[in-house]
């Protein structure tokens, strides 16, 4: 099996969410933070044949790039990994399934508040600006994007107009660390319903999406 570009795309950015990783037969992918705040699904071109576990995804990750066009082929403990045309092979060694951590169920997201689309430049813009101006916060309220700091009143802020309709007032809190999403376009969905401050993103362009908690000051009222 080869391993699509897309895919291993997929695997970097899951890699900076979790560095634990627990594959099921088929082809879709899931992970989830050690915090438990950020879930993630990808659905990928390819079919795993088999479930396996990977401890150190970067680890992983690092040796499919000793070989140019790396080839896998899964047993139930290991995978080897060779290239057409070279002598080249590595024998890779999965990990115990119990210490991984991993999405135990799938996420039923609630009814929807308030719903919007977001552009790779101005998902690219925000992030940026979060880094340039030194905040670690971003909010969302009443059609507005910010990067700023909640706890300090004279804090630095940089904002953008989504250009969202809604007759509600709203301030949805995140934080910018846990935006860890791969660059595109996003189609999000924010819910307070049952008290449970969520979003969720889904990329617009491959199959992956996010679901991502909210910071507990978010406020919804109609």
């Amino acid at each position: 099996m080869k391993l699509t570009t897309e895919t291993i795309s997929v695997l970097k950015n899951f890699s900076t969410i979790n560095q634990n990783l627990l594959v099921k037969a088929g082809n879709s992918i899931s992970t989830m933070s050690a915090m438990k705040n950020i879930v993630a699904k990808a659905e990928v071109s390819e079919g795993f044949p088999t479930d396996f576990a990977i401890y150190d995804l970067n680890e992983f990750l690092s040796a499919l790039s000793l070989f140019g066009k790396p080839d896998l082929e899964f047993n139930n403990e290991f995978v080897i990994v060779t290239e057409e045309g070279t002598s080249k092979s590595l024998k890779y060694w999965f990990s115990d399934p119990e210490v991984v951590t991993t999405p135990s169920k799938e996420i039923s997201m609630p009814s929807t508040e308030v719903a919007f689309n977001i552009t790779s430049d101005t998902l690219s813009e925000i992030t940026k600006a979060a880094a340039v101006v030194g905040v670690p916060d971003m909010a969302l309220e009443n059609g507005k994007l910010m990067v700023t700091d909640k706890k300090n009143a004279t804090a630095n802020a940089f904002s953008t107009d989504l250009g969202i309709d809604s007759e509600a007032n709203y301030k949805f809190w995140f934080k910018v660390e846990n935006l860890k999403i791969m660059s595109g376009s996003y189609d999000v969905e924010i819910s307070s319903k049952n008290n449970c401050h969520i979003s969720h993103f889904t990329n617009t362009n491959v199959g992956v999406q996010y679901w991502i908690a909210l910071e507990p000051e978010s406020t919804y009222n109609v």
